[in-house]
């Protein structure tokens, strides 16, 4: 059973997913660790304008891909973030809306912008993991320099949810080894009233308790349609 668990996880981690553990901020953002690699990384926008950041060194000419897809979760149909792409060599910001930290990021840095807007959303099915996406947004971006690059995520009308970024298209094992335990409690409903009465976010629901055999089962299958928490 070992066995197959570890050639089952080999075989997911193809794309290297990995997870937000914690708030992505300017100051605390993941690091993609070389771009041109598939990276899924598997985030949420847990409150109203919430903010979510990236960053990976790059090299002129470097060719990136960059996208975004949404976990057909329910209430997800119409949610679409923006990708805010900030890094040397790019054209300058021209008064887009962006999020406040973005805003200073950009002008602290003094490089340029590329924004990557939400488009009609087409649906795809990964029967490894047996779920369902909505792909958004994808774009192939010639780096124009050498530097360091912050991908921004957010959601314009301040939408709450969870989706994947993807960085890179070349397909490399590697990744979150806890990628099937962590995936289950992923897959669940964002629920956010904007902020407590004392002016903190609002905490995210999290899924019921499964028993241990439900859990049990929801590993070996790589199911997640049983929302167990760990």
């Amino acid at each position: 059973m070992a066995l197959l668990l570890s050639l089952a996880a080999t075989d997911a981690l193809a794309h290297q997913p990995f997870f937000e553990d914690d708030d992505l901020t300017p100051t605390t953002p993941l690091r993609v660790v070389d771009p041109e690699v598939s990276t899924a990384l598997y985030a949420t926008l847990d409150r109203p304008g919430d903010v979510d950041y990236f960053v990976f060194d790059g090299q002129a000419g470097v060719r990136v891909e960059i996208g975004m897809t949404i976990p057909q979760i329910e209430g997800q149909a119409d949610f679409a973030p923006t990708i805010g792409l900030i890094g040397p060599g790019l054209a300058e910001f021209e008064g887009e809306s962006l999020p406040d930290s973005a805003t200073r990021q950009l002008a602290k840095a003094g490089d340029g912008l590329l924004l990557l807007e939400s488009v009609s959303a087409t649906t795809f099915y990964e029967p490894f993991s047996r779920t369902s996406y909505w792909r958004r947004q994808r774009e192939t971006v010639a780096l124009p320099a050498d530097g360091q690059y912050t991908l921004v995520v957010w959601s314009p009308d301040d939408a709450v949810g969870r989706y994947v970024l993807v960085v890179g298209d070349r397909e490399i094992p590697g990744g979150d080894l806890m990628f099937p335990m962590k995936l289950p409690v992923y897959w669940t409903p964002v629920v956010s009233d904007g902020a407590t009465s004392d002016g903190l976010p609002a905490p995210v629901q999290q899924p019921a308790p499964c028993s241990w055999l439900e859990r049990l089962l929801a590993r070996l299958s790589w199911s997640v349609n049983q929302r167990c928490a760990p």
